[in-house]
């Protein structure tokens, strides 16, 4: 089976650290904000002007100016600050978040990104996106391993317009977590329920399987 969208953004918080600062990009991402363990403190960062971003608010604690950068409405926790988007551009674009996390129509061997258009289609702009992969060294995408038609988006060169090159080490998509190295995406761990066979047929970049992939816990 699949991993749900909620199940994605389980597998990506377990990569937070104490004390990091995380930006959460628009999409599956801003989900990871409900899975942070409770014995670590991260602070989440919101390129419109927010660090210290809880989970999703209940009706009762429903503030509609308190947003994120995907016009969602979210909490802060205790010690939270509000600022200015310039300086929460500064802040990513001087290299002062720990962790990034993003979702992406492709990513190739090689570590490049294309996240902000398909040609042909209306786009707003590409928002923080080229920031955020040019300020981080540590960028975690999650997205599905195949398009609604069955197509691989982990490919061997993209085929859209780049958000960044060479910048993107760790992927989970519904199906794998995967990390890049050496021109390859290597197999660390497999959905629960989803083979092997199933993650190398939807692989069109070359790929690295051990000969043991342990499934996922959650």
């Amino acid at each position: 089976m699949a991993l749900s969208r909620e199940q994605m953004a389980q597998r990506v918080a377990r990569e937070l650290q104490d004390g990091f600062y995380v930006n959460l990009g628009i999409g599956i991402p801003t989900l990871v904000a409900n899975y942070v363990p409770k014995a670590i403190e991260v602070m989440l960062q919101s390129e419109n002007g927010l660090l210290g971003m809880g989970p999703f608010p209940t009706e009762a604690e429903l503030d509609p100016d308190m947003i994120n950068a995907g016009k969602q409405t979210v909490t802060a926790i205790a010690g939270a600050s509000i600022f200015s988007s310039a300086e929460s551009f500064a802040m990513i674009r001087g290299g002062h978040v720990d962790l990034t996390v993003l979702g992406a129509f492709e990513v190739d061997v090689d570590g490049n990104i294309a996240s902000y258009m398909v040609p042909g289609k209306l786009i707003k702009g590409m928002g923080g996106a080229m920031d955020l992969v040019a300020g981080a060294d540590n960028i975690i995408v999650t997205m599905t391993h195949a398009s609604k038609h069955g197509e691989s988006k982990l490919l061997p060169r993209c085929t859209l317009p780049l958000t960044g090159a060479a910048c993107i080490k760790r992927v989970v998509t519904d199906l794998a977590y995967l990390e890049i190295a050496e021109g390859r995406f290597w197999l660390r761990e497999r959905a629960p329920g989803v083979s092997v066979d199933e993650i190398v047929r939807l692989t069109a970049g070359d790929m690295v399987v051990p000969n043991v992939v342990p499934e996922m816990e959650f």
